[in-house]
Parts: structure tokens; C-alpha cells; sequence
């Protein structure tokens, strides 16, 4: 199995910044509780200096939805949406030990982060342009339809593990109890992504070392090596 962009996404946005990591033996009895409180001081100070709208992260994802023809207040990046949960309340859910800790991590970098179940995607799996034949499981397990040109993350059986890029994950390969093996996908557009990134995807490597003693291969992706294969 592999991941990718597009080439067609790669010339609509060539300030494009993805990092993946491969990661096999996650448990879901984990403890991260210390090392979620530890990302979330940080992501507070950063919200005590400036709301989520006004950091470059978050203010490069909404160029990029508004060019996608999205309206950015009506359909955020996850990390807006995140960032934005945890300044009006001081938390956020607690849903795996692995999806709360690259949540917590997400926040703290104002960088989306999707974590998709290996075990629930067909084949490899590349961010795209939608068809409009493709299929998206809701979290209420409603099927739906991307439009067609919406950025979708597909597998090659026609399945949208995400729609509208980073704004919202599919049900189908959500991270449950029964997950062992992974494919986290972190992704920037902003001026500094170039060191952001590689340091987001270093210090996800390290925790998820710490905490589950997991393999873990991680790589940050470019126009020019655009493939990483598990």
C-alpha cells in the first residue's frame, strides 16, 4: 500500500507541505492523559496570544478552502475546528488514546491530522479530485457522495476516507478499539510548513515510540517524492 497526492493537486497547490507515518501495535488502553495536558498548555498559550483565526497555519487552510470554492466559516480544516472547540471549552473529547493525543498534538501546531484504520482501507490511498461516483460513510453511518471536484482522500475501490481535504474524516476508517495499524497524514500550506511539518511529524514519531513502543515509519512528502509506501 502507498499514499499520495495527486499530481493535479501538487500543481493546484505547490505550497503544499504533507508528512504521513505508518504506524503499527496500537492498543486502545494506552496511557496519555500527562502527555495530552502538556500539547494542550501549549496550544492554550498560543490562544491566549492570538484566537485561531488570526494564526498563519489556519489563515493558509482557509485561502485554500475559499479556492476550493468553500466558504471557510461554513467548513473549517480540523485543526480549526479543534482549536476552536478547545478555546470555548477548555477540552476536548476524549474518543482513543491515539486519536486525543494527535488531536492534542494538532492543536498545538494549529496542523490538521487525520489518523485513518489501515485495516478498513482498500488498496492505496490518494488525495484527489472526486469523481462524484465515490462513496463517504458519515459518523451516523449515512452514505453520501462527494461532489464531483471536491479533494477527497480515496482508496482505489472508490471509497472517500475524508471529504473537502481537512475538513472532515470518514466513519469507515475511524480509529476504534480494535485498531492496531494506522496511516496518520499531517498537512500545511502556511509560509513556515517547510520546518513546521517536519517537526510536527518528529514529535508524533517520538510519542507514538514512547507510548505504545510501536513501529513507526514516518516520511515528509514533496512535489518532487510525492510516494510513501508502507
Amino acid at each position: 500500500m502507498y499514499f499520495r497526492h495527486s499530481k493535479e493537486m501538487w500543481n493546484e497547490f505547490p505550497d503544499l507541505v504533507p508528512g504521513a507515518l505508518f504506524v503499527e501495535g496500537i492498543t486502545a488502553d494506552a496511557a496519555v492523559a500527562d502527555r495530552i495536558a502538556k500539547f494542550q498548555a501549549i496550544a492554550g498559550e498560543r490562544l491566549a496570544a492570538s484566537w485561531e483565526g488570526e494564526m498563519p497555519e489556519i489563515q493558509a487552510w482557509r485561502r485554500t478552502f475559499s479556492r476550493m470554492g468553500l466558504k471557510p466559516t461554513q467548513y473549517r480544516c480540523a485543526s480549526e475546528a479543534l482549536l476552536r472547540r478547545f478555546r470555548q471549552e477548555k477540552s476536548l473529547p476524549q474518543l482513543h488514546p491515539l486519536v486525543d493525543l494527535c488531536n492534542a498534538i494538532s492543536i498545538t501546531f494549529a496542523i490538521p491530522i487525520a489518523v485513518f484504520d489501515l485495516a478498513k482501507i482498500s488498496g492505496n490511498l490518494e488525495v484527489r479530485h472526486a469523481t462524484g461516483n465515490e462513496t463517504y460513510l458519515t459518523f451516523a453511518g449515512e452514505m453520501e457522495h462527494p461532489e464531483p471536484r471536491e479533494v477527497i482522500f480515496a482508496d482505489e475501490v472508490g471509497q472517500a476516507h475524508a471529504r473537502r481535504w481537512t475538513n472532515r474524516q470518514s466513519g469507515l476508517s475511524a480509529v476504534r478499539e480494535e485498531t492496531r495499524s494506522v496511516l496518520i497524514v499531517a498537512e500545511a500550506m502556511h509560509e513556515a510548513a517547510g520546518s513546521d511539518v517536519p517537526r510536527l511529524i518528529a514529535t508524533l514519531a517520538a510519542e507514538l515510540a514512547a507510548v505504545w513502543s510501536a513501529e513507526v515509519k514516518s516520511r515528509v512528502l514533496s512535489c518532487s517524492s510525492p510516494r510513501f509506501d508502507r
